[in-house]
């Protein structure tokens, strides 16, 4: 093994997340700019901000699943040089059909790094602090989307504005790139393949103590079944199966982009001028990386259904606010600025019970409970439901909007509601459990049953 630094580990193993932030933020801005410039029908421009879902899809479900088979590091030196490729071709793009292109293609890394990130830093970390070091995936996302923003304001008076916004993703792609080839594979994934003396060296590296009981238990886990499809969707695997993907989609209904995406236009409603709503995104940017920022000291002291639980109750209470609001703001006494005052205030609480908990819980969960030789595919599978219900989310929004108005956050309030009781009867707490221990539990339940 190839003597680095846990910190190193850590850092690159989440840096995937930030390229995830920044590929799926910075088209909020660039849009403005590739509209004028291209011409983009009403069509095109949903197929330009909605393709790197598509692809994101894909890439979740192939990439992932690949990680089973050739390792999570070889996966995620494809990651980024998809990053990189992707980045590329979408700043020199000509046409909307190969700017299109471009981004499915930009998605296909965007999918994997959804899956692989949280997959690699929860088979790297120790059970006491794999929260914290998994949480390194969402405040790198935070960060990611916060670049965007910031970038997208630097560059919006440049004559060739959104084609460095699209390309300037692919500076972070080659460092990735480079500094993954530095990493060492998963030592869990080079046991269970036969491979016990790298992975004990590397265990052995990243632990203070305990390395020989964890090596032991992953040997143990290994020999108790074989990867699939078919092991995936076994009895005792199933609640994990049940919580990967309810997580994940429930994460995308109860409305975190909608409300950080369309934030502008909410503002905009309400009398803000254009720059001013514009200005506010980068605010709601930044207050998303402090939360998630703070997220990285109580996510292993807190339990993790605790968290999901609060996150959910706070959320609905916001929403509730914001769906109330809409009755307010076409109304001729309405004041415009305690209106935007009120809005603004429910969107901040709505963003820090998410940023502290829905959005780092979700990842973490997914990478923890999935038994060993299905964790690939597992994870896989519930990045797949978490972008097939991003991406439903963002098509029917603007339809619903305008049907039924920010009335439509009273949906997402009744959502975060039901997500209470799905966490409460669904999901079973990982927190200071290894994986393996986490594996047995699902084990001994089924036996149970």
């Amino acid at each position: 093994m190839k003597k680095v630094s846990r910190g190193y580990v850590y850092f690159f193993g989440a840096l995937g997340g930030l390229l995830f932030g920044y590929d799926t933020g910075v088209i909020s801005g660039a849009i403005l700019f590739i509209k004028a410039d291209m011409a983009l029908t009403a069509w095109q421009d949903g197929m330009v901000v909605s393709a790197i879902l598509l692809g994101a899809i894909i890439g979740a479900a192939v990439i992932s699943s690949l990680s089973d088979k050739f390792g999570r590091r070889k996966m995620v030196l494809l990651a980024a040089f998809i990053f990189a490729l992707g980045a590329v071709l979408s700043a020199v793009a000509g046409n909307p059909a190969v700017l299109i292109i471009s981004r499915i293609i930009l998605g296909l890394a965007v999918g994997g790094a959804s899956a692989l990130v949280p997959l690699y830093l929860a088979e790297m970390a120790p059970a006491k602090s794999r929260g914290t070091l998994s949480t390194l995936n969402q405040l790198m996302i935070t960060i990611g989307i916060l670049s965007a923003y910031i970038v997208n304001l630097i560059f919006a008076d440049s004559a060739y504005g959104w084609r460095i916004m699209l390309g300037f993703a692919a500076i972070p792609a080659v460092i990735l790139f480079v500094g993954t080839l530095y990493l060492p594979e998963s030592p869990r994934w080079l046991i269970c393949k036969g491979d016990e003396n790298e992975g004990a060296e590397i265990l052995r590296a990243l632990r203070s103590h305990g390395a020989e009981q964890e090596i032991s238990d992953i040997k143990d886990a290994c020999a108790k079944e074989s990867g699939g499809y078919k092991e995936l969707m076994e009895a005792w695997i199933r609640p994990a199966l049940i919580i990967g993907i309810g997580l994940a989609m429930l994460q995308q209904f109860i409305g975190c982009n909608t409300v950080i995406y369309y934030a502008p236009t909410i503002f905009s409603a309400i009398g803000l001028g254009n720059s001013s709503a514009i200005l506010s995104t980068v605010g709601i940017g930044v207050l998303n990386v402090l939360v998630t920022v703070l997220a990285l000291f109580v996510m292993d002291k807190i339990d993790r259904k605790k968290m999901l639980i609060i996150g959910s109750a706070g959320m609905a209470v916001s929403l509730t606010v914001l769906g109330t609001m809409s009755r307010f703001i076409d109304s001729a006494s309405a004041d415009v600025h305690v209106m935007a005052y009120i809005t603004l205030t429910a969107i901040c609480v709505y963003i820090f019970f998410f940023a502290l908990t829905w959005g780092p819980v979700m990842w973490i969960m997914i990478g923890e409970v999935f038994p060993l030789k299905v964790r690939g595919l597992g994870v896989g599978v519930s990045s797949v439901a978490n972008w097939t219900a991003n991406l439903l989310v963002a098509l029917t929004f603007p339809f619903f909007l305008e049907k039924i108005g920010y009335s439509l956050f009273l949906v997402f309030a009744v959502i975060a509601v039901f997500s209470i009781i799905f966490v409460k009867f669904k999901v079973f707490e990982t927190r200071r459990r290894s994986l393996e221990e986490i594996e047995a539990v699902l084990y001994n339940k089924a036996k149970k049953a």
